[in-house]
């Protein structure tokens, strides 16, 4: 959409204007004059439409087309003597571009609110999660009671009361294979797509899963003191099954990790484009995802390092490694 509209701004199509006007009986005045109207007019309504994508909101769709409409109507009226206006094709792509950003904004609400409840969600999975390890222990326990009887009566040879425990015992044992298995299958979380350029490079990022109610926590541990810059986060997403996305994500990277011995490190020679585009194919939910990091920690210390180097003349260079 912005490729199209700079295209039309510079083959001078975005906005129309009369031919042949003239000023002070001049041609090539009355040109120069449209021209530049049509420059400042054009300019006037680019302002417009800009303010209008940023200031946009979920619930203001109409409201911000129909102000950049009122701007296109006034630069109708204040062009009328050179008939000057902003294109029906011009218009129409500027006002589409609100409507993608209002979508997007949109998504983004949607996705906040629908992140209060997941949020809730796995609050309610770890209380089920701390239920069922509960439960776990509790049967071990009626396991190892039974198991003690059970050798007593085999001792005391009562074979009645043997077959009465043996199959208390049964029942127990599926009782605990069916905990094991809900806990088995307890898969939602975060996955999160880390960089950091400092540390690693451009192409460089880390790719996993958190179950943490705040999964934030997890990514400022992973950048404490053992590296030198934090991680900037390109995707931080909840999925149902976090664990199978991330290994999916695993799988299709695996030749590009970096430690090809221990695979509990998670990082891979690949760029954020790759793993959206991985994202994209696999048809997984994701609102945004970002590209373009700011790398804050990093930027700072690069430029507080040429400001060392790069002293003025008579002055000694301060040459010690950045700390």
């Amino acid at each position: 959409m912005r490729l199209s509209v700079k295209q039309m701004i510079r083959d001078k199509t975005a906005a129309t204007a009369t031919t042949g006007f003239t000023f002070n009986n001049s041609v090539s005045k009355g040109t120069k004059f449209v021209n530049d109207m049509t420059k400042i007019l054009l300019r006037a309504y680019n302002a417009e439409a800009e303010n209008c994508v940023k200031t946009t909101r979920a619930g203001n769709l109409a409201t911000a087309q129909k102000r950049l409409t009122t701007a296109a109507d006034q630069i109708a009226r204040q062009g009328s003597m050179i008939d000057l206006r902003i294109s029906p094709r011009f218009h129409g792509l500027r006002l589409e571009e609100i409507s993608l950003a209002n979508r997007h904004l949109a998504a983004l609400q949607v996705e906040k609110e629908r992140e209060r409840e997941r949020r809730e969600e796995l609050r309610e999975q770890r209380k089920a999660e701390q239920e069922l390890e509960r439960e776990q222990e509790r049967l071990r326990k009626e396991q190892s009671h039974y198991e003690l009887a059970l050798e007593a009566l085999r001792l005391k040879g009562d074979h009645a009361g043997v077959a009465r425990m043996e199959a208390k015992l049964e029942d127990v044992q599926r009782a605990i294979d069916d905990v094991d298995y809900r806990a088995a299958n307890i898969r939602a979380g975060y996955v999160y797509v880390i960089s950091n350029k400092g540390s690693f490079g451009d192409s460089v990022v880390k790719i996993g899963m958190t179950r943490r109610l705040e999964p934030m926590d997890r990514v400022r541990e992973l950048g404490d003191a053992s590296v030198p810059f934090r991680f900037d986060v390109h995707a931080l997403f909840f999925a149902h099954d976090a664990v199978g996305v991330e290994a999916m994500l695993h799988r299709r990277f695996a030749q590009q990790r970096v430690n090809q011995v221990n695979f509990r490190r998670e990082f891979f020679y690949v760029t954020p484009q790759q793993v959206l585009d991985v994202l994209h194919q696999e048809s997984v939910e994701i609102v945004e995802f970002r590209l373009e990091v700011e790398s804050e920690e990093w930027s700072i210390s690069r430029s507080a390092r040429e400001a060392r180097i790069v002293q003025p003349s008579g002055q000694s260079r301060d040459t010690r490694p950045l700390v």
